[in-house]
Order: structure tokens, then sequence, then C-alpha cells
């Protein structure tokens, strides 16, 4: 039988399983199409703001990168680096000591990456739950195939193709139509959980260059500049 014959053969209950599974197949297409163009947005945001961060880590001005940030709003390295510096900005507007903040910009920067993850992640359970369960749907239509094939031989006290091709075609069509959905549902829930791994990763360093900026490198230059102090005070004093 061809695929054609066999899908002329399906009956209504296969029919209604292989709807079921193009539901799914549509709906994990949709995701990673979604996905897939957001974090291409991401990536290209992010690796036009790395410089900008850089330039920031060795030296630059807290101005610059706040509006490197508001040009970059979808890169989610900016996104994180965006709450620590508004967190340091806030408590030296509000008259504190900006140097001793450093638990508050560190809770900021992981509140902010934990959700950045959250919204990166929205979707993927979607392809997780297609990629598990579409190959037991189809299952589940080879079952009632087999069923109906028989049924079909218990109806008629005989076999051969024309009593059972119903069953059959159930059967073998739901079971790669299953596989088929599930496939591509697995293999880009994968890539995009590879991607977010990536994700994190820039985002850790990120956070690790905003700290060593804001905190550890005015103690740097402070104790180079009393280094200096006191050479130039021993000189004199000589």
């Amino acid at each position: 039988m061809t695929f054609t014959e066999l899908l002329k053969n399906v009956g209504l209950f296969g029919a209604a399983v292989m709807c079921c599974l193009a539901a799914l197949s549509i709906f994990s297409v949709a995701v990673m199409v979604d996905k897939f163009r957001r974090f291409r947005a991401n990536a290209r945001e992010t690796q036009a703001f790395k410089p900008l961060l850089s330039k920031f880590a060795h030296g630059g001005e807290v101005q610059e990168l706040l509006d490197a940030i508001r040009q970059h709003e979808k890169s989610h390295v900016a996104q994180v680096v965006s709450a620590g510096i508004l967190e340091y900005e806030g408590v030296r507007e509000a008259g504190g000591d900006p140097s001793g903040s450093l638990e508050l910009v560190t809770s900021a920067l992981r509140d902010s990456m934990s959700e950045t993850l959250v919204q990166l992640k929205q979707g993927l359970g979607l392809l997780a739950t297609i990629g598990s369960t579409a190959p037991f749907v189809g299952l589940f239509g080879t079952v009632a195939g087999i069923i109906n094939a028989f049924r079909n031989i218990a109806a008629t006290g005989s076999g051969g193709m024309s009593v059972v091709s119903g069953g059959i075609a159930e059967a073998l069509v739901t079971t790669a139509l299953g596989i088929f959905v599930a496939i591509p549902a697995v293999a880009g829930f994968n890539y995009f959980t590879g991607r977010i791994e990536n994700f994190h990763i820039e985002m850790n360093r990120a956070s690790t260059q905003l700290v060593n900026r804001l905190f550890k490198a005015p103690q740097i230059d402070r104790v180079a500049k009393m280094s200096v102090d006191t050479e130039e005070n021993t000189y004199a004093a000589r």
C-alpha cells in the first residue's frame, strides 16, 4: 500500500490522533521560530554591547554605560548590568556611600539574572512536553489501529489486506507522525537550552566585570595613590 492509500484507510479515531499531532507540531514550530528570532536579536544586541561594557570596565564613565544600556535593551547582558548599575547609582544619589553597597548591587545582579533566565526559558517547557509526549500519542493511535484491525477480522471471520488495511493504516501513520513531531521538538529544546547556558555564562562574566569595576578597581586606585603619596613624603623627608 502507498502512503496515500494508507491515509485513505485511516479511521475516524486515527484521524483525530493525527489532528492532535498536527496541532502539537504547529505549536512546536511556532515556539522554535519565535525563540530563534528572539535569541538572534538578543545575541546581536549583546555582541554590540560587550565592547561598551569592556570600555567601562577599563575606566569608562557610568553615563556612557547607561546610554549603551538604553541602546541595547534587548541584550540579556545589558539587562543584568542595568540592574546593578542602577542600584549603585541609586545609593549614590540617595547620599549613601556607593562603596558600601556591594551586597545590594550583587543582590540586584543575581535577581536580574534569575528574571532574565526565566524570560529566556519561556516556551521551552512546551517543547520538552511535546518532544516527550508526541511518540506516546502516536503509540495510542497505534494501539487503537491494531484493535480496529482485530475487530474487523472478528467481524468478517477472515484476514486479508482489505480487512485489516484500516487498522494497519492507523497503526503505521500515527506512529510515524508521532516520531516526526517529537524529533524537531527535542532537537529544538536541546539547541535552545545550550544557547541559554551560553547566555548564563555571559551574564555571570558581565556581573563580575561590573562588580570589579565599581568596587575593586577604586580600592586598587586608592591603594596605589596612598603608596605614591607615602613615597613622595619619604623622599621629601630625606
